[in-house]
């Protein structure tokens, strides 16, 4: 059994961090730390914000596209030069059948896709709000968190699953009886944990990028980063998560939005893992 853990767990040890986040986090200072803190503090003291109209937001989303857009993408290129046939073309549209307020980024097919649904576009105050959250969803494509998340998933599957056959067998060799759901159950968890070990990694990585990208195309980071910083429920009426369940807001995240909007007003770019 102590041979199998070790193999199992030498396999996590090469395999895990290569699935890690691509651009480095930048350090927190303490005026960014204590920034972030009065901003969220403010944020939720806020109370329901007044809706656009549908026209209005599909005209703030529209507008701000047009400069988002080909920003993200450059730095796409850039970043995947040396990944051939990587789709950086990712096709940008309004969600217009999702209820609640949320955004994504997702393939159909091998096309990547990123969404704003109409309610998250009209509850914006601004096109900071609509800059920041369009570029964090690009930054899901250009940290390839998706296909990260696989290959993590894999792996978990493959470790837990592995260490159950094993038990398994060595029951059986004692007189037991084989458990399959034990195998079963124990892959499905490996799967479940490996999937989730980087997501808040992946979440800073791409409020990192989204201040460049914002930046870059002429928006205020920081001010678009306000719209995560919110009283928000996790989940909507209709018992989905919602935006801020899947994009968790804490003062982590406005305070690694300003901490790297610092670094960029001093001439420094991304920061790329070795």
């Amino acid at each position: 059994m102590t041979r199998i853990v070790h193999i199992f767990s030498l396999l996590a040890l090469v395999v895990l961090p290569a699935c890690g986040t691509t651009f480095s986090l930048p350090e927190i200072d303490d005026q960014s730390d204590a920034q972030a803190k009065s901003m969220f503090a403010d944020a939720q003291t806020k109370g329901d914000r007044r809706q656009l109209g549908d026209a209005a937001a599909e005209a703030r989303f529209q507008r701000v596209a047009r400069r988002v857009g080909p920003v993200a993408t450059r730095y796409c290129e850039v970043v995947m030069a040396d990944r051939e046939g990587f789709n950086c073309n990712a096709r940008v549209e309004i969600d217009r059948e999702m209820e609640s307020r949320n955004a994504y980024f997702t393939y159909e097919g091998n096309q990547p896709t990123v969404r704003l649904s109409l309610p998250l576009v009209k509850d914006t105050v601004n096109d900071d709000e609509v800059a920041f959250v369009l570029a964090h969803e690009y930054g899901h494509l250009i940290g390839r968190h998706i296909e990260k998340s696989q290959q993590q998933a894999a792996v978990g599957a493959l470790i837990l699953g592995g260490l159950a056959a094993y038990a398994n067998a060595a029951n059986v060799s004692a007189g037991g009886t084989h458990d399959q759901s034990l195998i079963d159950n124990s892959t499905n968890l490996g799967y479940a944990l490996g999937q989730r070990s980087f997501s808040q990694e992946y979440e800073l990585e791409s409020d990192t990028l989204s201040t460049h990208i914002t930046a870059d195309a002429g928006y205020d980071p920081a001010l678009g980063a306000r719209y995560f910083a919110r009283p928000e429920d996790a989940r909507g009426t209709d018992g989905r998560l919602s935006f801020w369940g899947t994009h968790p807001p804490d003062e982590r995240r406005i305070a690694t939005v300003l901490a790297e909007k610092k670094r960029i007003e001093s001439g420094l770019g991304l920061t790329i893992n070795k």
